[in-house]
């Protein structure tokens, strides 16, 4: 499965920006695909005459602002969800390691697993929050903001309601776990080579591969959970819900009896579709802002470019390489000799 490559060369801080930074430029840019999808996974009247008809549905009630309801909470949730994530991730992958630092690939994953799992729980009810914008009309709004969302929800639901759907998230996790590994087995068999050579287009296709199998085996559960976040007595027509339900379980048995064991993958073409620009956006974002760090810490001649500044050497982390720089700057120090380039 693809991630962005770590980058020894960026701070932590700018890392932690550039991974931030493209995740919030992806999500806003398929953000109209989001949407279609989780309409459909309520089944929304939107979603009645299938995707495409979606888009024209939305237009026609909602207007192009329709398209990015619930973004703002969305780009709001990754950043503490990513910090929160990354930091999880390395304490579990620290315990797991052998004595000489060696994880296997399938308690690695497993890892990600339950990093995922406690950066949602933090986060999940802007996740909720999420659903609930989308779901209603905004010509008639419910909500009025993401902070009116919680604060509502929580008046007259209570924090239950926040985390209303919170245990489909942790089953989910395994068969997303399960597909990641399958990607994880087979991808080097697909190139005939090890993951440290892969190229930055092999490591997209690996990412949308990892995406794509991972999703559609978690899929049924993300499908009832956002019918879940989006049902609520306290919403006209009960949120728009297209089946009524007291539980997780009760919610799989109506939509198996009334709507049939496939609609638990309503909205799943506008997830695929999703996949390949989320990826491309997010890959291209990542290497721009990577490039920009990469020349304000003098490792690139250009931030148009990855051509290296010359005589500088790559291996050193950002604070390495200041104190090197200091180091021949007060040694050069009324020496005559100015140029940096020409001494190292």
């Amino acid at each position: 499965m693809a991630t962005v490559i770590k980058d020894d060369r960026l701070t932590r801080t700018q890392s932690f920006m550039c991974v931030g930074f493209a995740g919030l430029f992806s999500k806003t840019a398929t953000s109209p695909l989001e949407v279609v999808k989780i309409k459909s996974q309520v089944g929304t009247f939107h979603s009645k005459g299938g995707f495409w008809h979606s888009f024209i549905t939305i237009y026609q009630n909602e207007g192009f602002r329709g398209f990015w309801k619930g973004n703002l909470a969305s780009c709001l949730r990754l950043f503490p969800y990513t910090a929160i994530h990354l930091t999880t991730y390395k304490k579990i992958i620290h315990l797991h390691m052998d004595e000489v630092g060696f994880i296997t690939q399938w308690r690695a994953i497993l890892a990600g697993g339950l990093a995922g799992i406690a950066a949602a729980l933090v986060t999940y009810p802007l996740e909720m929050t999420e659903t609930r914008l989308i779901v209603q009309n905004c010509r008639k709004p419910t909500y009025l903001s993401v902070a009116h969302t919680l604060s509502k929800v929580y008046k007259t639901e209570g924090l239950k309601a926040l985390y209303r759907g919170f245990s489909l998230t942790v089953l989910g996790a395994l068969p997303f776990s399960i597909g990641c590994y399958i990607v994880h087995m087979n991808v080097d068999k697909l190139w005939q080579e090890p993951p440290l050579r892969f190229t930055p287009l092999q490591n997209f296709i690996n990412g949308c591969l990892a995406a794509g199998v991972a999703q559609n085996l978690s899929y049924p559960f993300e499908t009832v959970k956002r019918k879940m976040q989006a049902q609520s007595t306290h919403l006209p027509h009960l949120g728009g819900v297209d089946v009524h339900f007291r539980g997780m379980t009760d919610c799989f048995i109506q939509i198996v009896k009334h709507k049939g064991i496939f609609s638990l993958w309503n909205g799943i073409t506008a997830n695929m579709i999703k996949i390949v620009p989320y990826f491309g956006l997010l890959f291209t974002c990542f290497e721009m802002c990577k490039q920009l760090c990469l020349y304000r810490n003098g490792y690139i001649v250009s931030p148009l470019s990855y051509k290296l500044t010359p005589g500088v050497d790559q291996s050193l982390r950002p604070y390495e390489l200041e104190e090197v720089k200091r180091y021949l700057k007060n040694r050069n120090f009324g020496t005559g000799e100015t140029s940096f380039g020409n001494r190292w």
